[in-house]
């Protein structure tokens, strides 16, 4: 942040702490009482009384020393009487500031937190708790003009003040961290070049039971082709089996999901009839990757029909894959 336009802002939060426009009046509030004591400050008061007569020659208000909550310093601000300025008169005002020194070296421009501010009740044994929402830093003071009335917190009978004039305040600041694991999905519907293209030649003469293609990418991946020639387990050697799926080299990050929208087709020597599987399809690779097929062209063409109609006339079987979709994950962090 600018220092210069920083200390503008700075003097100008001042004066509208003085004019009584800090209070969290716009901003939602919570009231209920809990177990637990604030983790952010504790102000405990041994007189309530001597606390109300010091704050008097102090702008009627006490100020703590400063204490660290989510990477940056604050106060707490008790007003025994009231903030006269901010229409607190007669009621318990509290608020907190930001040190404008932490606001200075902060990394990040705007401080976003939650307040809660305690007061305890010894009848209870519990703290009565007020939520402000929200702590925009372009205000330096934020907080809460009417906790609650003082005639009420004044009597014993109540519980807010005790043995012997004793009562404790408190707040809790949470400054929520910076997101730092996150993924963004994106889908890739505009590919350069979708199609990759596979001319297996000698088709009939081919002995081995899967032959793999030349490796090529694709929306930032690398893939091949399987292709068996006598069909795979579960076409009963009757079919022809072609398979997408990722290359060796290419190894996903552990718990990554890829989706993937393809035609795989085997292509008519005379550019005529196709034949054209589609699939949309999800893969999940484990943490410990097994090399599985993705999807397969099965039960589509037959052997009879491929050797009279899909081979040219030398002996070759030419074969595609066309993408449609590929999608792409950033994430932080890299596990």
């Amino acid at each position: 942040m600018n220092i210069q336009f920083f200390v503008i802002f700075y003097r100008l939060a001042r004066h509208l702490s003085r004019m009584g426009s800090v209070s969290a009046e716009i901003s939602t509030t919570a009231k209920k009482w809990r177990d637990h004591p604030p983790s952010s400050y504790s102000l405990k008061v041994d007189n309530f009384k001597q606390l109300e007569k010091f704050a008097s020659s102090s702008d009627d208000k006490y100020q703590s020393r400063l204490f660290s909550s989510g990477g940056y310093n604050w106060k707490l601000i008790v007003y025994p009487k009231g903030n006269k300025t901010d229409n607190g008169k007669g009621f318990i005002s509290m608020y907190v500031e930001i040190d404008s020194k932490s606001l200075i070296s902060a990394p990040q421009r705007e401080v976003f937190a939650e307040l809660i501010f305690f007061v305890y009740n010894k009848k209870e044994n519990k703290y009565f708790t007020v939520q402000v929402k929200r702590f925009n830093a372009l205000q330096t003071v934020w907080g809460l003009r009417q906790v609650l009335p003082f005639d009420s917190f004044n009597n014993p009978e109540n519980g807010y003040v005790f043995e012997g004039d004793q009562c404790e305040f408190g707040v809790d600041v949470v400054v929520p961290s910076p997101v730092t694991n996150w993924e963004i999905l994106s889908f890739n519907e505009k590919l350069s070049f979708p199609k990759f293209s596979w001319n297996v030649k000698n088709f009939s003469q081919l002995k081995e039971n899967r032959y793999t293609s030349n490796t090529f990418s694709m929306g930032a991946r690398q893939w091949v082709l399987w292709l068996y020639p006598k069909g795979d387990s579960r076409t009963d050697g009757k079919w022809l089996s072609l398979f997408l799926l990722l290359a060796d080299c290419d190894k996903p990050k552990a718990d990554e999901k890829i989706f993937v929208q393809a035609y795989l087709r085997v292509l008519d020597p005379h550019g005529s009839n196709h034949k054209a599987y589609q699939s949309i399809f999800r893969k999940h690779e484990p943490l410990a990757r097994r090399r599985k097929p993705w999807f397969w062209l099965g039960e589509v063409l037959s052997f009879a029909d491929l050797r009279k109609l899909y081979l040219d006339k030398e002996d070759a079987l030419n074969v595609e894959v066309e993408f449609n979709v590929i999608s792409a994950t950033k994430y932080s962090p890299i596990i």
